[in-house]
């Protein structure tokens, strides 16, 4: 193995604890959440502002990286994110006053938006990118897992904003990881967005988009259709008609507000699951926080496992999405219905298995929707309609908590996984035949 194999695997490695690590900043978030709302002596409404100021940071993130990268380089990029990540967290764990605490989480969704983006786009430029991304978002799987064991284990002893200082910590020696195991630029010498090496990068004739890049060809050159394509997606971006294009498609907004509403249910879930258990079920905080790492832990173990078994028995990816979406409505009413703290415990886990693959599948039909062309602005747009659906779903289930009572999580679940099911519905009736 070259030394130049050894520090790719190496940033691959790094990219994965990273993800992880965002796993980790995203779970501890509902262990935290009634010390907070009790140290700040605040509603479940008011401390909800806290995910709209989160979305705004990560939108923000969302919008800039592209420029950035362009101008930083990926390693820099890197950098950058954690440096805004690290501040964030560690003014947070001087338990700031409570307007200060709602505005930085402004800082610290830029911080994590930026992080994501950067190490997407990195690994996409690597060869089996597939594979290596799919693997990539299963560690954010694993890191919500042990968050919030590590969140309910240490506020047995110490103050929420403890948490927050060993994220801190961790999130400089992510920093330092990044400086020494990453590359200034991009795979194939720049960053996304650069046209001149698109030109020149090679096309996998073996897939769908290089069987029409190269039919598109003259004489079936498929890096001359590489190269045609790459003059007109430039030219398009110039012009913003792939935004524009991707905004008027009623398949791509279908399918943005799919994810809008799949993540406002993981994440409300997420989020509340232990005030729900302590709350309706009477269990401890650290009972209750063990039992919201078992939901995390079904998420993690249904990416893992859904897939290959669906692919094993002949179920498609729409099929299997409709499966999953049916398993998450069932589940969520068999918590709500039977009312007994051993069931909702289990009941999360399942929850979160069926909830698994859903992202990850809306993301693979995308070619499918749209064009070549288009399936990068496409997937960006899902991605930033998705965190918005991530603030306004989960406040909507606090505001409801606050006003009717935190039972109304599981049939608040409910309600979106039938809402889901219609939207996916909508969205296979417009997808072109594989």
């Amino acid at each position: 193995m070259s030394a130049s194999d050894g520090r790719r695997r190496a940033s691959i490695a790094l990219a994965y604890v990273a993800f992880a690590f965002v796993g980790v900043s995203a779970a501890v978030g509902g262990v935290l959440l009634p010390a907070q709302i009790a140290d700040y002596a605040v509603g479940e409404a008011t401390i909800g502002i806290t995910f709209f100021t989160f979305s705004g940071g990560f939108m923000l993130a969302g919008v800039t990286a592209g420029t950035l990268m362009h101008r930083l380089g990926t390693r820099l990029s890197l950098v950058a994110a954690g440096a805004a990540y690290a501040a964030a967290a560690l003014y947070m764990a001087t338990r700031p006053p409570f307007w200060a605490f709602v505005a930085v989480q402004v800082v610290l969704g830029y911080g994590t938006g930026l992080l994501e983006s950067a190490l997407n786009a990195y690994l996409a430029k690597l060869p089996s990118a597939a594979v290596l991304l799919n693997r990539l978002h299963a560690f954010f799987g694993v890191g919500a897992l042990l968050g919030p064991l590590l969140a309910a284990w240490m506020l047995g002893f110490a103050p929420w904003t403890a948490v927050w200082l060993t994220l801190t910590v961790a999130c400089l020696l992510l920093i330092a990881g990044f400086w020494a195991g990453y590359p200034r630029r991009a795979p194939h010498g720049g960053d996304h967005g650069d046209p001149r090496h698109d030109a020149v990068e090679p096309v996998d004739a073996s897939g769908p988009a290089g069987e029409r890049a190269a039919a598109a060809a003259p004489d079936g050159d498929a890096v001359t259709g590489r190269r045609v394509r790459s003059r007109a997606a430039a030219s398009d971006a110039a012009g913003g008609g792939l935004l524009a294009g991707a905004l008027r498609s009623p398949a791509v907004v279908l399918a943005s507000t799919f994810l809008a509403v799949y993540v406002g249910l993981e994440v409300g879930v997420g989020n509340w699951a232990v005030t729900f258990l302590i709350d309706e079920h009477g269990q401890t905080a650290l009972t209750a926080g063990y039992a919201v790492s078992g939901y995390w832990f079904g998420l993690t173990l249904g990416r893992f496992l859904i897939s290959p078994i669906a692919t094993r028995v002949g179920l498609s990816a729409t099929g299997t999405s409709f499966a999953c979406l049916i398993g998450v409505a069932v589940t969520a009413g068999l918590i709500w219905s039977v009312r007994v703290p051993v069931v909702a415990a289990a009941g999360l886990v399942l929850l979160g298995f069926f909830l698994g693959p859903l992202f990850p599948t809306a993301m693979a039909v995308v070619p499918n929707l749209t064009t070549d062309r288009m399936v990068p602005t496409a997937i960006g747009v899902m991605n930033g309609v998705s965190v918005v659906g991530g603030a306004v779903f989960p406040w909507m289930a606090g505001a409801a908590a606050q006003g009717v009572g935190v039972w109304t999580l599981m049939p608040f679940a409910l309600s979106l996984a039938v809402v889901q099911l219609v939207l996916w519905r909508l969205i296979v009736a417009r997808m072109s035949p594989v």
